[in-house]
């Protein structure tokens, strides 16, 4: 099958993405495919390609920082123009499959899914209205609370707004909260925040981008992640760390977190959690064609917290996703190969 990987993209987690689409070419080489490798954000679109069973592919690593607004900004601009016309558009339409691993931005909120469905080309992950609903964490808060899905307060300061709103001052008298974009992947921006001086700074940074903030009381307790492949929940992973949050850094750097699949937990609570996941998948659109990862953490009382619904989580080599697959006795070119089964029947 001649599969089109797109990967790099504009969003913060531009690094994570081109390394998961070297590690997923390598994935298809290896059960067959023909790969042609696209960051249509750069300045040459084809990375590679095509590549067939028994070539080599470059392996990207992920940096300690994400871009920068100015880079962004860039890179967005070259990626509208490469997805609205020119070959990179003629590439995807001649495409047998587009494997999506744009992490973030215009790959995770639904705008290339709803492109390549209003151009009938076939394509991994959840469709479009599916990823929009995932992405802004305020709407999905809603949709997940009202299917039974536990969810923490949470309250948004809107870029427009200069004055710290009600809601989130309480919140912050309250005790610690956690402050971050509302629409944004990896933890980017992430921050822990004990007083309403530190948080108009966080504020001033998200505004700065245009960005919704998003705050919500600070969780104590331990953190999970489960992945959905379809219709199945995955092994429970607990993520133990160093940091007080599982931040950009914490996530990508080696040795930052403990991860353990499965969790060291009981039955029950694992069932609780898979179960969990399994609902939110399900609340947010996501079908039985699709996968997902969800992010819980427990407040003072042990009580797991649904954090948000990942709609294309990482798939390099230090992601969470291959963790929990091989938890499920799946080697990486197994989970890649499954996704690539769901997206084609």
């Amino acid at each position: 099958m001649r599969v089109v990987i797109l990967c790099g993209g504009e969003s913060p987690e531009r690094d994570v993405s081109l390394a998961s689409g070297s590690s997923v070419a390598g994935a298809l080489l290896e059960r067959g495919h023909e790969v042609v490798l696209v960051d249509p954000a750069a300045a040459e679109p084809v990375l590679a390609g095509p590549l067939r069973p028994g070539d080599a592919v470059h392996a990207f690593e992920v940096g300690k920082e994400p871009p920068s607004l100015a880079d962004r900004h860039r890179l967005r601009e070259r990626m509208h123009t490469a997805l609205t016309g020119g070959p990179v558009l003629e590439l995807l339409r001649d495409a047998e499959l587009v494997f999506l691993a744009l992490h973030g931005g215009w790959g995770e909120d639904g705008h290339v899914q709803a492109l390549l469905e209003m151009a009938g080309v076939p394509f991994t992950g959840a469709g479009s209205a599916a990823c929009a609903a995932a992405w802004h964490k305020g709407r999905a808060q809603a949709v997940l609370g009202a299917a039974g899905v536990p969810v923490a307060e949470r309250v948004l300061w809107p870029s427009g707004e200069s004055e710290v709103p009600r809601d989130v001052r309480r919140l912050v008298e309250a005790g610690p909260v956690v402050a971050k974009p509302v629409a944004d992947g990896s933890s980017v921006a992430v921050h822990r925040v004990d007083s309403l001086p530190e948080l108009a700074r966080v504020a001033a940074e998200v505004h700065a981008g245009a960005g919704e903030l998003l705050v919500e009381p600070f969780l104590p307790g331990r953190e999970f992640t489960v992945a959905v492949v379809g219709d199945r929940a995955l092994p429970v992973i607990e993520i133990e760390l160093t940091t007080p949050l599982f931040d950009y850094a914490a996530k990508y750097q080696p040795g930052a977190a403990n991860e353990v699949c499965p969790a060291r937990i009981p039955d029950a609570l694992a069932s609780r959690l898979q179960e969990a996941a399994l609902r939110a998948h399900r609340a947010l659109g996501f079908g039985g064609d699709a996968y997902s990862r969800t992010d819980f953490r427990c407040d003072a009382a042990g009580e797991p917290m649904c954090l948000e619904v990942n709609a294309l989580p990482g798939l390099t080599a230090m992601s969470l996703l291959p963790l929990a697959g091989g938890g499920a006795d799946w080697t990486y070119p197994d989970l890649v190969q499954r996704i690539v089964d769901l997206a084609t029947g």
